[in-house]
């Protein structure tokens, strides 16, 4: 009986040193599971997963199907952020600190940041309290700086001030307030970087934002860099607010931005993550200056043991077919005779369509281009087909007169064809436009975006 007691009490007392974090989705998500990680730096770590439960519950009189979930953390387990991830694509996460107690919260999966509320945890509580009241007061002392920049209404210029001073007021509350928790340092990063004076000039104003936008941000500090704090400012700060409608332009001020953002970074393991996922990001846009620029100016300065041979390798990849790139070449037999695309030399200019008889998109669009491409006869058209069969593509191209015509295809799967993936295709119809070098100029989106092109010009012609 000792013995037995003492073991129920052993068992006891391993359940309670555990942590629990709890999520209720209203509505439920479609899926079942959910996946927490820990965040260190630009990468998650896995910690552990569980299912969700559907379950009807009665609110307000009404009937509501809500999802619930439940993970368990050891009472070992580290501070820090930490991440719920319930769908593999999007918005499908939800983030939240972790610092010795149970956290519990409720949310909207479809809008999982803006509807979130922690019903226990108060560091978290805390945060998002902080969040709320400082943003609130931003969004005013944006909307008076725009106003004052219409008019220059005096009486807007003593709002914008006491505004100011509210959100001082605010920032100070909540430093005080979460002194000595976890938070303290997000709260700190977070400080608004407001000028004390409304702006006259839209200019002045603009400059001043990015100029100050990393003030209060330390990225030494560890608990900031294993956070999504560091990324999500890094993010915020090259892809959204440094921003131009003219392409060349944007090019210039991506790289103006990745440079400030380098020139911040001391620690080299940071410097890999940070570089690693910028380059992420702009092989995904298949924006290849820009990858070439942070491999030459960035990656390769780094330390040999922290480079990946792998992961340069798979961005190199993705990047054969895109802008500024000569296209990878492909052969085939046409009218008895044999063309690779790197030797056509029947026009100056080229537009190379992916396409397949099994995309009902494809089969309408087609033929509009067909018709289309009669009036720019001096373009050549290559139409790649990628076919599981040959038969009805045999036939169907019968239609599609004076255009070099290939099919692709590959025993088992047509998206495996090695001229698809050597393209990285996900889909069809998909566009690109060669030059008489076959350097790929342009990459429409769709065949409105050809028109476009065709019809005012592109970024080589100017």
């Amino acid at each position: 009986m000792k013995r037995l007691l003492a073991l129920i009490l052993f068992v006891t007392s391993i359940a309670n040193a555990q942590y629990s974090v709890k999520g209720t989705m209203t509505p439920p998500e479609e899926s079942d599971w959910v996946i927490l990680y820990k965040i260190e730096g630009a990468k998650q770590k896995f910690i552990s997963n569980s299912t969700i439960v559907f379950e009807d519950v009665n609110i307000g009189g009404n009937t509501q199907k809500v999802g619930r979930f439940e993970l368990n953390l050891p009472a070992d387990a580290k501070e820090g952020a930490y991440r719920v991830t319930y769908r593999n694509q999007g918005a499908g996460f939800v983030d939240f600190f972790f610092n010795n107690e149970n956290v519990e919260f409720v949310f909207n999966p479809v809008y999982p940041e803006e509807s979130i509320l922690f019903t226990k945890s108060r560091e978290n509580k805390v945060y998002r309290e902080y969040l709320e009241a400082i943003g609130k007061m931003q969004r005013k002392i944006d909307s008076y700086q725009v106003e004052y920049l219409k008019s220059e209404d005096k009486q807007i210029k003593k709002d914008y001030k006491k505004a100011y001073k509210e959100q001082e007021d605010i920032q100070e509350i909540y430093e005080g307030k979460s002194e000595g928790m976890l938070v303290n340092t997000y709260i700190k990063a977070s400080k608004p970087t407001n000028s004390s004076s409304i702006f006259d000039d839209t200019q002045e104003y603009l400059d001043h934002v990015i100029e100050n936008f990393f003030e209060n941000v330390d990225f030494s500090n560890k608990k900031l860099y294993n956070s999504p704090f560091i990324v999500d400012k890094i993010t915020n700060y090259v892809f959204y607010l440094n921003i131009a409608e003219n392409q060349s332009t944007q090019q210039e001020l991506y790289k103006q931005s990745v440079a400030k953002v380098m020139g911040l970074l001391d620690d080299n393991n940071v410097k890999k993550e940070v570089i690693e996922y910028l380059i992420t990001r702009f092989a995904n846009a298949r924006n290849s200056e820009i990858v070439d620029g942070l491999f030459a100016d960035y990656y390769d300065k780094l330390p040999s043991d922290l480079q990946d041979q792998k992961f340069r390798d798979d961005k190199v990849a993705l990047l054969r077919a895109t802008v500024g790139r000569i296209a990878p070449d492909f052969s085939w037999t046409e009218g008895g005779n044999e063309y690779s695309l790197s030797t056509l030399s029947d026009s100056d200019e080229y537009l190379l369509v992916f396409w397949s008889t099994g995309c009902s998109h494809c089969l309408k669009e087609i033929p509009l281009l067909h018709t289309y491409m009669k009036t720019h006869a001096k373009t050549s058209v290559i139409a790649f087909g990628i076919e599981q069969e040959a038969a009805e593509w045999t036939e169907y191209v019968k239609k599609l007169e004076g255009w070099h015509n290939v099919m692709g295809t590959h025993p088992d799967n047509k998206w495996e064809n090695e001229v698809v993936t050597t393209y990285q295709l996900v889909g069809t119809p998909t566009y690109f436009i060669l030059n008489k070098d076959k350097k790929i100029v342009a990459m429409p989106n769709s065949f409105e975006d050809v028109k476009d092109y065709f019809e005012n010009g592109n970024a080589e012609k100017e």
